[in-house]
């Protein structure tokens, strides 16, 4: 076998439609470094691959394989959310790390994932570093949260967006049309528990003369009850419907009243109603309040899933940190992750892809800005709409057969393991 170095990837934490892009960006690039990268090995359910030693080759798969990932969405070899902790609480989760990576002559980690992850890469480095193990580490940013620092956007985070954006336009045309006899209020939970990006998203549906949504709520504005019944009165009176996006990271007054069992601290007096809680309390406060017909939708997994109707431009730029992480990781850039730059050449917006140092990135949470909110907080400026409507350009449509699209499935060959096994008791 050849002793060339190895190459691991992991993925981390929640999906999106186009985090295999990045891994088959990955591949593709190590792929054509042959001369340098022994294998490429992916950690099965992300970093607990490397704690219990069960890695995949994806040297194995095909050309097909790669290009196929690539239209694929979810992960396509497991995550977790699995915590490691610290290389000072939790020594032994890094020392089994290294004796992994060691055993397999790993000499790159390429870890694919959102802020917790980047911290995590960080922490790896750290270890790798103390126990004198030479290994490069760089991070691969994604989430559709879009709260990352030290990337222009997220890739994950454009075609959440365009769904979001789409789904909107689309029921809003179907409210519309029944109004005057039906619903009157349409409520829609998008993600975000901190961060509004994907709700201000919403607002790019307001194209073309339609109105809708005529109300965003974000994480980042207090929610006033009554100042939202007003409105929501006065749109129905104005336009005979009224579209509602809210961020499930609702930011509600008097707790004692309205949060839910799973809801957390936000603030001195406010609480974040989280995951599938924040439309249905809106619409039971519409209903109950002013006495209109409402319905409401949890697009959750749904949002983050979508590859069908992916942003072109989030699919290359998610496949790009792959091919370029790789190359990052070949000049000898350590502890950097593979961020996006955005730049104008001749009145086109591109993105260069830039090393950042983690310990500038990890740790770090941005939410929207208030020059992107509307002065009255129900939806976004003109800088707003300016910054994201470039990261919902183009469709990159899948291959369909029998009228589903087509998903990849890789071989996932086994490598073997050399080492005891580490007990799931540990973990």
């Amino acid at each position: 076998m050849s002793r060339r170095p190895n190459l691991f990837y992991a993925q981390s934490g929640g999906m999106t439609a186009v985090i295999n892009a990045t891994a088959a960006g990955v591949m593709h690039a190590a792929r054509e470094e042959r001369a340098r990268i022994g294998r490429v090995y992916a950690g099965a359910n992300g970093i607990l691959g490397a704690l219990r030693e069960e890695l995949f080759d994806l040297s194995a798969e095909s050309a097909a394989t790669i290009g196929a990932l690539r239209q694929t969405p979810g992960g396509a070899f497991g995550s977790s959310r699995y915590a490691l902790g610290t290389p000072d609480s939790h020594p032994e989760n890094y020392a089994r790390l290294i004796d992994v990576f060691r055993a397999h002559n790993i000499r790159w980690f390429l870890y694919n994932g959102g802020g917790g992850s980047a911290g995590t890469s960080l922490h790896v480095a750290e270890a790798a570093h103390r126990a004198g193990y030479e290994l490069g580490v760089v991070h691969l940013p994604k989430t559709v949260d879009n709260d990352m620092a030290g990337t222009d956007f997220s890739p994950g985070f454009g075609s959440v967006a365009k769904y979001t954006a789409v789904s909107v336009q689309e029921a809003a045309l179907d409210v519309a049309s029944m109004c005057a006899t039906s619903t009157q209020v349409f409520v829609m939970e998008v993600m975000g528990r901190h961060a509004g990006w994907i709700a201000a998203a919403s607002a790019l549906a307001q194209a073309d003369g339609q109105p809708a949504p005529q109300i965003v709520l974000f994480p980042e504005v207090a929610f006033d009850e009554r100042k939202f019944l007003a409105r929501v009165q006065d749109v129905v009176a104005r336009d005979g419907y009224c579209v509602v996006v809210t961020a499930e990271g609702l930011a509600v007054h008097n707790p004692a009243v309205t949060a839910p069992p799973t809801a957390s601290e936000h603030g001195k007096d406010r609480l974040n109603v989280h995951t599938g809680r924040a439309a249905p309390f809106l619409a039971d406060l519409v209903s109950r309040t002013l006495g209109l017909r409402c319905h409401f939708a949890v697009s959750d997994y749904l949002q983050r899933s979508a590859r069908h109707v992916a942003s072109a431009l989030d699919v290359d730029m998610a496949w790009q940190v792959g091919v370029q992480g790789v190359a990052l990781a070949l000049a000898g850039e350590h502890r950097v992750m593979a961020g996006l730059v955005r730049t104008t050449r001749q009145r086109s917006l591109h993105w260069n892809i830039v090393p950042q140092p983690l310990a500038r990135v990890a740790g770090r949470e941005v939410t929207l800005p208030k020059k992107f909110i509307r002065r009255d907080g129900f939806g976004i400026t003109p800088a707003c709409r300016d910054y994201l409507l470039p990261l919902i350009q183009g469709e990159d449509y899948p291959d369909y057969r029998h009228g589903l699209p087509v998903a990849a499935r890789p071989r996932l060959l086994r490598v073997p393991q050399k080492l005891p096994r580490w007990s799931a008791e540990r973990l």
